[in-house]
């Protein structure tokens, strides 16, 4: 009985051992964020994104750090993701739609080398 329950354990922990994922993770610059509203719609919008597991936004270092399945999105999604939640992720600009209907507080001038926004 106990030889088969340690095999069934054995089993069961290289089936799951092959069932994990890859993920990557990646810090992205994201400059619009600057107050805890800007922090809460970024990760709320990327958390209920296909194949991210973990978001965590810093607006005071200006941040978001995310986790994702590698099987199921990439790294340009996830900022293609950040830019259509109305924020620039490192080098994507953010959907201007979007923009205009962030909270006027969080509409915030850019960086003086990028586009000024009002």
């Amino acid at each position: 009985m106990k030889n088969l329950l340690l095999l069934t354990s054995v089993l069961l922990l290289i089936s799951l051992s092959a069932a994990a994922q890859a993920t990557k993770k990646a810090v992205i610059k994201t400059p619009g964020l600057h107050c805890e509203k800007c922090k809460s719609k970024v990760e709320f919008y990327l958390s209920r994104q296909e194949g991210i597991v973990t978001v965590n936004s810093d607006y005071r270092k200006k941040t978001t750090t995310v986790t994702w399945i590698t099987d199921r999105t990439n790294i340009e999604e996830v900022k293609a993701h950040i830019s259509n939640a109305g924020y620039d992720a490192d080098d994507v600009e953010a959907e201007e739609f979007t923009y205009k209907r962030l909270p006027k507080e969080c509409q915030i001038k850019q960086m003086p080398d990028s586009s000024i926004r009002q």
